[in-house]
C-alpha cells in the first residue's frame, strides 16, 4: 500500500512538474526583475588609482523567443549613481545608464525543469553628471563593448520563474584633465542578478 501510494505520489509530482516546465515557444515573451549587484574590475592607466563603489541596483530585462532556443534579451536600468575614488580619497560622482543587448541561446530543460542559457552581446554606456575633482576632471561620455552571460531561469509556476544571471559588461572612458586625455580608465563590472520572471 505504502509502494502504491509513494507510486501515485511521484506520478503526480511528474506531471505538475511538466505542466510547469514548459519549453519557451517561438513568439514568447519573458519579462523578468532582478536586483543586481554590479563588481566593477576598476583598471586604469592614469596612476590615479581610480575605481567606483560596488552597489546593487534595480533592473528589468525583456526576452523574446525567436524559437525554443534562441532569444534576445534587453536589459534597462534607470542612471545610477556612484562614487568615485583616487585610492581610498573620494574624488567626485557620477551616473552611468548601462542597456544591453545580447542574443542568448537556451538549452533544453534539464530534470526540474531548470533552464539555463548562455549570451553575448553588446552593452552602451552613457556617462552624466559627473562631477571629478571639483570640475578639474571629466570623463568621455559614452562607451560601447561586449557583453557576455550565463544564467538559468526556473520554473516555480507555469508562468512564474526564478531567475540567476551573471554578466561580464566590458566598459571604458578616457580620463580628462586640461582638455586632454590623461589616460583610461576600465569599469569592465561583473554582475550578479537574482530576480523573477514572468512569461507571456
Amino acid at each position: 500500500m505504502k509502494k502504491t501510494t509513494l507510486a501515485i505520489a511521484s506520478l503526480a509530482l511528474l506531471a505538475s512538474g511538466a505542466a510547469v516546465a514548459q519549453d519557451f515557444a517561438a513568439g514568447t515573451l519573458l519579462v523578468r526583475a532582478r536586483a543586481v549587484h554590479l563588481d566593477s574590475a576598476n583598471k586604469d592607466s592614469t596612476g590615479l588609482n581610480l575605481s567606483l563603489d560596488n552597489k546593487t541596483l534595480p533592473e528589468v530585462d525583456f526576452t523574446w523567443f525567436f524559437s525554443p532556443n534562441l532569444a534576445a534579451e534587453l536589459v534597462l536600468t534607470v542612471p545610477q549613481k556612484q562614487r568615485v575614488y583616487a585610492g581610498s580619497t573620494q574624488i567626485g560622482t557620477l551616473k552611468h545608464l548601462p542597456p544591453t543587448l545580447t542574443l542568448q541561446y537556451h538549452f533544453n530543460h534539464a530534470s526540474g525543469g531548470i533552464k539555463p542559457y548562455v549570451g553575448a552581446g553588446l552593452n552602451y554606456t552613457r556617462f552624466s553628471s559627473v562631477d571629478l575633482l571639483g570640475g578639474a576632471a571629466d570623463l568621455k561620455r559614452n562607451s560601447v563593448g561586449l557583453a557576455f552571460q550565463a544564467g538559468l531561469d526556473y520554473p516555480l509556476a507555469k508562468n512564474l520563474y526564478l531567475n540567476v544571471d551573471v554578466k561580464k559588461v566590458y566598459i571604458k572612458t578616457d580620463v580628462i584633465a586640461g582638455g586632454n586625455s590623461i589616460g583610461t580608465f576600465k569599469v569592465d563590472p561583473v554582475l550578479f542578478g537574482v530576480g523573477l520572471g514572468w512569461r507571456f
